[in-house]
């Protein structure tokens, strides 16, 4: 199987992109990772050599991560909020020339790593659409942003049909070339929602100016919304796995997800857990896979940053044991 694994960042999160691409060197993956990105590049992703570049982006930055992995970013012009651009973007790189060979595509968030081989990944999209479930999970059928759904999409000519409780998060999607049709669907939902909160330029940010989040707040979310709202506008099998996919919750980790904001390049440890918030399972693995083979940090924090995160491991376990 020929699979294409992408991002979207800016700013800071370059980090996040490169402990992904370490990541998925670890796994065993050979091939792509399509970074998307707005601003300037991070100054380690100059090493890469400028390409021409197939589809709307005209060139690209090539980095060889290893022989077997490369890491290639394509600057972007959409003025939407990036996490709002996921569905369009993947479209995109599937109908280009960069992924007409592709058998299957994945997105994930740069917040997210591996902890997985990665032929378990290919395998699971053999199931059907491959998500995971989210820590606001499960929606039953009656919760009210379930009902201001299916009542918003109804206005617009949309039908809606309940398929499962499972809430699934935007932060990962693998699909098989045959699926292209849901990324139709996410989209759609995307274009229509547009209309309600105002603009694609907004997502759950400090700063959003929303015109509306809909009935009981049910675009709060935005591009994870979509998503599930693609589910039930459409009839292909997905394949969803529990909150333990993220670590969310104890179980066989998958791809950790750093939630919240403040990211594991940014957290402080000690203070945190002084406050008691321990480490989460995703700092732990983002440090895990931030030496190598790409490296953005210094080496005095890839030191100092793990040995506080071992330190205020040790104080959580304290402070839940008082």
């Amino acid at each position: 199987m020929r699979s294409l694994v992408c991002t979207l960042f800016e700013g800071n999160y370059h980090h996040g992109v490169a402990a992904l691409a370490n990541s998925l060197h670890h796994a065993g993956f050979e091939g792509d990772l399509i970074a998307g990105y707005r601003g300037a590049l991070p100054r380690w992703a100059e090493a890469g050599t400028a390409r021409p570049w197939p589809g709307p982006w005209g060139e690209a930055r090539v980095l060889e991560v290893t022989p077997r992995l490369r890491l290639v970013f394509v600057a972007l012009t959409t003025e939407h909020h990036l996490t709002n651009h996921k569905p369009a973007f993947m479209l995109q790189l599937l109908d280009s020339a960069a992924g007409a060979e592709t058998d299957a595509l994945f997105y994930l968030d740069p917040d997210i790593v591996l902890v997985r081989p990665w032929s378990f990944f290919e395998q699971w999209v053999s199931c059907g659409v491959a998500l995971c479930e989210d820590l606001n999970s499960p929606l039953p059928e009656n919760h009210p942003r379930r009902v201001g759904w299916r009542r918003y999409y109804a206005s617009h000519g949309l039908a809606l049909r309940f398929r499962g409780a499972e809430y699934v998060n935007g932060g990962f999607i693998g699909l098989r070339r045959e699926q292209r049709e849901f990324l139709l669907h996410w989209e759609s939902a995307m274009q229509l929602m547009a209309h309600e909160i105002g603009s694609l330029g907004l997502a759950l940010t400090a700063d959003a100016n929303y015109r509306s989040t809909g009935f009981a707040g049910c675009f709060d979310r935005t591009d994870q919304d979509g998503l599930n709202v693609a589910i039930e506008a459409c009839s292909l099998a997905v394949s969803v796995i529990g909150q333990e996919a993220m670590a969310l919750k104890p179980g066989p980790w998958l791809l950790p997800h750093a939630l919240g904001a403040a990211k594991p390049w940014q957290r402080a440890y000690l203070r945190q857990a002084l406050g008691g918030v321990p480490p989460r399972p995703a700092d732990k693995a983002f440090w895990q896979h931030a030496g190598g083979p790409l490296v953005t940090l210094p080496a005095w924090v890839r030191w100092t940053k793990p040995a506080e995160l071992a330190l205020a491991a040790l104080l959580g376990r304290c402070y839940r044991r008082a």
